[in-house]
């Protein structure tokens, strides 16, 4: 395995199995240069969301790469203002606008809103039937959403991107997701950096001569899913890309799977009804 190398959704659509996180990236030319630099480094999933306030900017980076179109696999998401048919009509086109690269691969619903998300739901499903959008997945849903959704749709999200590392292992959601053919994107795939220095961590990794950062990324793609991390950083945005070369034993597996205090460094939606 790769960095080349895609996994295929449940709609036979190939998606790199590793992306790169551009949240907190701002617009002044720091996310237009990190994307720049990802895609020089091999990377080919590019993840944005009309919240983070950059994807003029992303768009911009991908164009200026020179990279095909179809090369590059492009993740946005509805924010949670804009939930409900018409306003998600109107956020959907407006993402595709700023983004000025013909088509979005993968449409993401970024929260579960309550009283809103099925409507929100039907929106992607016409979007994905017309032809609009490659793909159609969620964010942030814990199990009780995916089973509502699954049970009033014909369409199961094709990703569910949430919180996972060894210090949040939300297995429940994530063996869910496995059962069920919904492919995990693991964002914060490094506790955004809280526990790098961990002595138990850091001994793993030395094993086989990685980097924490480097370990915990391995990590998700073991679990089978396909992390998300972020840096602005040339050097660690080359070095988090270089996980396929090597593999995590099952004993160090299961050490780092123990290692889950449920340490929830971004959004919580377990509360969401």
């Amino acid at each position: 395995m790769d960095i080349g190398r895609t996994v295929t959704l449940n709609n036979g659509v190939e998606m790199p199995c590793l992306g790169f996180g551009t949240f907190m990236l701002d617009s002044g030319g720091e996310a237009r240069s990190s994307v720049l630099c990802a895609l020089a480094a091999g990377y080919r999933l590019i993840d944005t969301a009309s919240m983070y306030g950059n994807e003029r900017e992303v768009g911009e980076a991908v164009r200026e790469s020179g990279i095909p179109r179809e090369d590059v696999f492009l993740t946005t998401k509805l924010w949670n203002t804009d939930h409900g048919y018409e306003r998600a009509t109107v956020a959907f086109e407006e993402s595709l606008r700023k983004l000025d690269l013909g088509y979005i691969d993968l449409y993401l619903v970024h929260w579960p809103v309550e009283g809103l998300r099925m409507d929100s739901w039907s929106v992607m499903e016409s979007l994905l039937a017309g032809g609009r959008c490659r793909a159609i997945g969620v964010s942030n849903y814990m199990v009780g959403h995916l089973e509502e959704l699954m049970e009033s749709s014909d369409v199961v999200p094709a990703v569910n991107q949430f919180q996972l590392n060894p210090y949040c292992f939300q297995e429940e959601v994530l063996d869910f997701c496995l059962a069920h053919g919904i492919v995990v994107q693991a964002y914060c795939p490094l506790a955004r950096a809280e526990r790098l220095d961990d002595p138990g961590l850091s001994e793993i990794a030395s094993r086989y001569g990685k980097t924490p950062a480097q370990v915990l990324i391995r990590w998700s793609v073991q679990h089978g899913a396909v992390p998300v991390p972020k840096s602005s950083n040339r050097e660690r945005i080359v070095e988090n890309a270089d996980v396929f070369d090597f593999s995590i034993s099952t004993g160090d597996m299961d050490t780092l799977d123990s290692l889950d205090e449920d340490l929830h460094v971004g959004w919580d939606p377990r509360g969401v009804l």
